[in-house]
């Protein structure tokens, strides 16, 4: 079976573990990533054997005297691949992209960049159909994937008629809080709604959806708390049954003592998932409440992985080698040990 040939550029948060998930897929080949840093993570990405290239003569200079070996520049790395996951830091990738037509290259941009760059938003269980044998598509931020993923499973099941959502924000990642996390206080987003409502809608214009945002002080994930309006009055065993049907949906127990995140970060590297990884959103299944067509629940969104299997399906979508979206999702889901139940 040929490969399909996966560039990765952008070696942060994001590209290291779409990386690392590329060579978990039988049928990708990670051909190697690009960056302009020479700093200890492209350190670690040669001394897993990926091979490097530099992106500007700037870092080229940069990856030599730190000894870095440099395969090229990304020119050379887009002539060797089908496709290429653009992971640069936002506003970025809306610039990249045109590097990349020129290149003729497919690509997939992440969620900080517009959808209008791609004019396609992507989440497996939803649109992956419309994805197919594009030229790019944008995965939708780490916030709009657990939107869409929670209330499209209540609406296959013709559940939702509305919801309202807040969002209580990481306020960095935690590999960088120590230059611009924030302590003592709360920052709510200048406008309601927040930005991921209408984001979700790009993937579903359908969905009937407003959140609110607040970055709180910690780095760990996300938190939303969530009011839905329901179609009918439904049991608490409906809705459930409702949220199973997104095999990316894991449900979690306050009587477990997973009553916070430290707790569930720390439940995940226990299991062995690399860097603590959570790609699934986590519901409380003991805090959910259902009374009559009102539905209550909260979750946690791993902002640093819960793209990853989104953007290894999208890899698919694109290029045509896998028409068939469950079979696509079956396939990461396996590759990455994603599972309904921790524990």
């Amino acid at each position: 079976m040929e490969k399909i040939k996966i560039a990765v550029n952008g070696y942060g948060v994001i590209g290291k573990r779409v990386a690392e998930a590329v060579t978990l897929q039988e049928d990708m080949e990670l051909m190697g990533i690009g960056d302009v840093a020479a700093d200890w993570r492209i350190k670690a990405a040669a001394a897993k054997g990926y091979a490097v290239f530099a992106n500007t003569e700037e870092g080229r200079k940069a990856m030599r005297e730190k000894h870095i070996p440099v395969a090229g520049d990304l020119d050379d790395l887009l002539e060797l691949a089908d496709l290429v996951v653009d992971c640069a830091p936002k506003k970025f990738g809306a610039q990249n992209a045109e590097w990349y037509k020129t290149a003729g290259v497919k690509f997939i941009v992440q969620g900080g960049e517009k959808h209008e760059t791609t004019g396609h938003s992507f989440s497996a269980e939803n649109n992956y159909a419309s994805a197919l044998n594009r030229e790019s598509t944008r995965v939708v931020s780490c916030n709009t994937t657990s939107i869409v993923r929670t209330l499209s499973a209540l609406k296959r099941a013709g559940l939702l008629n509305k919801a309202r959502g807040t969002l209580l924000r990481r306020a960095t990642d935690p590999w960088e809080s120590h230059k611009n996390g924030i302590m003592n206080t709360m920052v709510p987003e200048p406008e309601i709604p927040s930005h991921q409502g209408p984001d979700a809608q790009s993937v579903d214009p359908e969905l009937d959806v407003v959140t609110a945002a607040v970055k709180v002080p910690q780095t760990l994930s996300h938190m939303h708390y969530w009011t839905v309006q329901l179609t009918k009055n439904a049991s608490k065993e409906e809705v459930l049954e409702a949220f199973g049907t997104s095999t990316r949906t894991a449900f979690i127990n306050m009587s477990d003592d997973l009553s916070a995140n430290n707790a569930v970060k720390e439940l995940m590297l226990d299991l062995g998932r690399p860097h603590g990884d959570m790609y699934e959103v986590a519901i409380w299944e003991d805090m959910l409440k259902v009374e009559g067509d009102e539905l209550y629940y909260a979750y946690l969104v791993d902002n640093q992985a819960i793209v990853i299997p989104e953007t290894i399906d999208a890899i698919r979508a694109l290029t045509g080698t896998e028409s068939d979206p469950q079979k696509s999702i079956t396939k990461t889901n396996h590759s990455l040990g994603i599972t309904q139940r921790f524990i």
